[in-house]
């Protein structure tokens, strides 16, 4: 079984979706300040932006949508969630085997020497951080938008949309490239596509099932009915 999950997994937790007049920050479209050329331009309010959506998704829980995919990772053997989603709520809701497209809220990369660590600390102590082994300037560990993922992440996530059998497409739009590709490259290799999202989408015509409503009440409702076991025993409790 895999998993592709996009922002509308976490709008029930609370999460901006960033999209629209409601998502603008201080005026600005995030389109604008997620860049690498807004970055080096402003360092100071690409932090600010960050920062914000730090500390907004640190007082942010999983819901339930994050909790019955943690679920089921434990009962099916082999499986894998793919999330475009950066805020780190499948983690926290216990998911473990999770490649991250757009990499995490949560950590922290280096513009000089390249190295990755994670850092919590909600607000940061320094508004520009600053890398501990060669004091250059760090920066969001995120994709931006003119940035290209990672080879050995979109590989991985090409790998395993490719052995799916199930594949669970939940919350997402389906225009970002190239993750509206994998659900196509899971259904050309035979796997069972299904689709839960409260709005139509590119991918829509191309899905064996199409449930149209919010992740959380869709999911369960998949969950019940066509997992292999039935309603869940002696685990999570669905409410």
């Amino acid at each position: 079984m895999v998993v592709l999950t996009g922002a509308g997994t976490s709008a029930e937790s609370g999460v901006p979706t960033f999209r629209g007049s409601d998502g603008l920050w201080r005026n600005h479209r995030p389109e604008d300040l997620a860049t690498e050329r807004a970055f080096w331009s402003d360092p100071q309010l690409v932090w600010q932006f960050y920062t914000w959506r730090r500390d907004l998704v640190a007082k942010c829980l999983p819901n339930l949508a994050h909790r019955l995919l943690a679920d089921l990772e434990r009962r099916v053997g082999d499986f894998c969630l793919i999330t475009q989603n950066v805020d780190g709520l499948h983690q926290a809701a216990g998911s473990q085997r999770t490649i991250e497209l757009h990499g995490s809220l949560w950590t922290l990369r280096c513009t000089g020497c390249g190295q990755r660590w994670e850092d919590r600390r909600t607000p940061l102590p320094d508004s520009l951080p600053v890398c501990p082994t060669c004091s250059a300037l760090a920066r969001p560990d995120v994709v931006w938008f003119d940035e290209a993922l990672q080879p050995s992440i979109l590989a991985a996530a090409v790998s395993a949309a490719g052995s799916a059998r199930t594949m669970l497409v939940i919350g997402t739009s389906a225009l970002v490239m190239p993750a509206a590709g994998l659900p196509l490259i899971a259904k050309r290799a035979g796997a069972r596509l299904v689709e839960i999202n409260p709005a139509p989408t590119p991918l829509s015509d191309h899905c064996d099932e199409v449930l149209r409503g919010p992740a959380t009440e869709m999911l369960k409702s998949w969950v019940e009915r066509f997992a292999p076991w039935g309603a869940l025993p002696g685990g999570l409790v669905l409410t």
